[in-house]
Formats: C-alpha cells, sequence, structure tokens
C-alpha cells in the first residue's frame, strides 16, 4: 500500500510539474500577434462568440463566463451545433473567437467557411500553425505545446491548461484596456461578496425595528434587561431631548461586576461610554465592519441625519457574507 501511495503521489507531481514548465513558457505567446487578437476584440461592435468542440467547447464556455464578468459581453456557440441552426446566434457585428488544439477538427471545417462569408471577423487560439483554422483566421493567439502531461502524449492536459490561462490573460487584457472598474463588477455581480461591499449600506443591513435604548437616569437594571431582551450585546443611552449620550454594552456590565458596584445605587449614566462609535446610515457596511474591526466592538450606533436610529451588529454584516 506505502508503495502505491508513493507512485501516486510521483505521478500527480509529475503532473503538475509538467504543467507549470509548460505555463512558465507562455510569455512567448504574448507577442504582437496576441496583441492585435484582442485590440480585434475589444473593437467589435457586437458580442464575443465563442466557439469550440470536445474540450474545447468546455474551455469556451467558461472564457465566456470570465468575458462577462470582466465586462466584455460573449456568448458560446458549440461548433457542431452552428452548422445545424444555431449560427443565428451570430449576429452582423458580432467577432468569432474559435478555441482549437489541431485547428483542424471537422466540425471547425465546416462551419469556419460560413462564418467567413457571413463577413465576421475571425480570431483563433491554435495549437497548430499549418491547420486550417490558423490559415483562415484574420487574427491568431499561436499557442505552443510540447508535450501532454501523462504517458504516451494522449490525453488533453497542458493544452487545455495553456488555452484556459491564454483565455483568461485575453479576458483580462480586454477589461483594463476598457477600464473595467471594481464598481463595474459589484454592478453586474450584485449577489457577490465583493459586489456586497461596493454597494450594501448600513440602513439595507442593520434592523431598524430593534431600536435599544435607555435614559441617561434610566436604573442599570433596567439597561440590563435592555440589552439582554434586544440581544445585540448593547443599548444607547439617550438624554431629556432624545439626543444620544452614549452606550452601555454586555462588556461594560461585566466590569462592573467585577469592580464589585452596588447595582441599586447606579444609573445608565453611571457606567455608560460617553464616546460610543458611530456610522451615518448611509455609508457602507463594510465601513462598519472595518469599525468594529479595527476598535475591536462587536456594535456601532446607527445614526439617521445625526439622531439615534439603532445598532448594527457585527452578525447582521457577516450573515451577508460581507468580510
Amino acid at each position: 500500500m506505502k508503495n502505491i501511495i508513493e507512485n501516486l503521489k510521483k505521478y500527480a507531481s509529475e503532473t503538475i510539474e509538467t504543467e507549470a514548465r509548460a505555463v512558465n513558457s507562455l510569455g512567448q505567446v504574448v507577442d504582437d500577434s496576441f496583441g492585435e487578437a484582442v485590440a480585434a476584440l475589444a473593437e467589435a461592435k457586437g458580442r464575443i462568440v465563442v466557439s469550440g468542440v470536445g474540450k474545447s467547447a468546455i474551455i469556451a464556455r467558461k472564457m465566456v463566463a470570465t468575458l462577462n464578468s470582466t465586462g466584455s459581453s460573449a456568448v458560446f456557440l458549440h461548433s457542431a451545433d452552428a452548422v445545424h441552426g444555431d449560427m443565428g446566434l451570430i449576429g452582423p457585428e458580432d467577432i468569432v473567437l474559435f478555441i482549437s488544439k489541431s485547428g483542424n477538427t471537422e466540425e471547425i471545417r465546416r462551419l469556419l467557411p460560413f462564418v467567413r462569408k457571413m463577413g465576421n471577423k475571425v480570431v483563433s487560439i491554435v495549437s497548430c500553425r499549418e491547420s486550417f483554422l490558423a490559415k483562415h483566421s484574420d487574427c491568431l493567439i499561436y499557442v505552443p505545446v510540447e508535450k501532454e502531461a501523462g504517458l504516451n502524449n494522449m490525453a488533453p492536459t497542458v493544452s487545455t491548461t495553456l488555452h484556459i490561462v491564454i483565455c483568461d490573460a485575453i479576458a483580462i487584457a480586454l477589461s483594463r484596456l476598457r477600464g473595467f472598474s471594481a464598481e463595474d463588477f459589484s454592478r453586474i455581480h450584485p449577489g457577490g461578496s465583493l459586489g456586497k461591499r461596493l454597494y450594501m449600506r448600513v440602513e439595507d443591513v442593520f434592523d431598524k425595528t430593534n431600536r435599544p435604548c435607555v435614559a441617561e437616569d434610566e436604573t442599570v437594571n433596567n439597561a440590563i434587561i435592555t440589552i439582554s431582551s434586544h440581544r445585540l450585546g448593547a443599548t444607547a443611552v439617550l438624554g431629556p431631548d432624545g439626543g444620544l449620550c452614549g452606550i452601555i454594552t454586555d462588556g461594560d456590565v461585566r466590569r462592573m461586576v467585577e469592580k464589585g458596584k452596588d447595582i441599586s445605587t447606579l444609573r445608565a449614566r453611571d457606567i455608560m461610554s460617553s464616546s460610543p462609535r458611530t456610522i451615518d446610515m448611509k455609508s457602507l457596511a463594510v465601513e462598519a465592519l472595518r469599525m468594529m474591526e479595527d476598535n475591536k466592538i462587536t456594535s456601532v450606533v446607527v445614526l439617521r441625519n445625526g439622531e439615534y436610529a439603532g445598532l448594527i451588529h457585527i452578525h447582521d454584516i457577516m450573515k451577508e457574507g460581507i468580510q
């Protein structure tokens, strides 16, 4: 059993090392032809239609997802399905990006002439310069593949890895060229953690109906009951005019008990913190989170137009996936 495990580790390491060497050599691919191909994709007035078959079709689908996530409108077209009606997906201003290791698959040889006849510009990622696809493309990104990982150079491994990396390089280069920003990313990823960090505000997160507060002359006993019943670990302390005077946290209560003070003689003003951390409800929720982390606290006072509106607790933020 030990020998089997050692062999498995060896095979896995060989595969990783083979692919790592191939990726490290990809710098030579980023030449003028690469730049011309990316520029052509950027200049397209329509969408980027990405096509391939077999493993390349899987890479093409991933490329479409990456492009759409980084600000470039894209759609997938399976090379085999295209000649059976799906060519209607290609618009007159679209540019077609083919992905193929050999560049000579039957599906691409059948499809490419129709695309050329329609007048759409063709960009290809291919690993054979002399292939049909390479010779009939407007722009070519040549990705050399010395060998696949594993025995007999059979299963697509290195080639698929290299094509994925080149696709990522294209997508990121396009996004940088177009000035795609974090705000743009949040707009098209509103449900993701980064999107929430960039658009979700305190007013979207804290419970407006849960507004713990006591008067400054309220007994400490009642302050403790308020803290416990609202389950936020704190209560605001308000003055006679309703203005914010301070905050009492469960930590303040524990420290009071540790000092042996007589609870029956104390008022809220006696144990409150008079300079509570506050944040406007229009502020980003992530700002409240940073305030809590920097000050090692779990609640921040929320203000609406300068007046007390409630408390935001760290759990309110964390449950939204904001970190």
